[in-house]
């Protein structure tokens, strides 16, 4: 599996605190083992994100993620659902 990462999340990573970002480490890993396991949540997304899945990371925050090719995932942003959504 490979996973890469925009250029917009990377802006917003970078400006999550050094815990929020181990935390989307510690998704990210378990992401690669079994990306529908139950503590991502893994679940497809309208609106705005129609194409994109979310997953958790934390209770309230989300990172989001489309299918580039097989078994290739770009995450596009991270953030509050406030941030993403609202």
């Amino acid at each position: 599996m490979i996973l890469s990462y925009n250029k917009n999340f990377q802006k917003m990573f970078k400006k999550k605190n050094a815990w929020l970002q181990d935390k989307f480490e510690e998704r990210a890993l378990l992401f690669q083992e079994n990306q529908y396991d139950v503590l991502l949540n893994n679940h497809a997304l309208s609106g705005e994100y129609v194409g994109c899945r979310s997953i958790n990371i934390t209770g309230d925050v989300r990172a989001i993620y489309e299918e580039i090719k097989d078994n290739h995932f770009e995450f596009v942003a991270i953030g509050t659902h406030t941030e993403l959504y609202g």
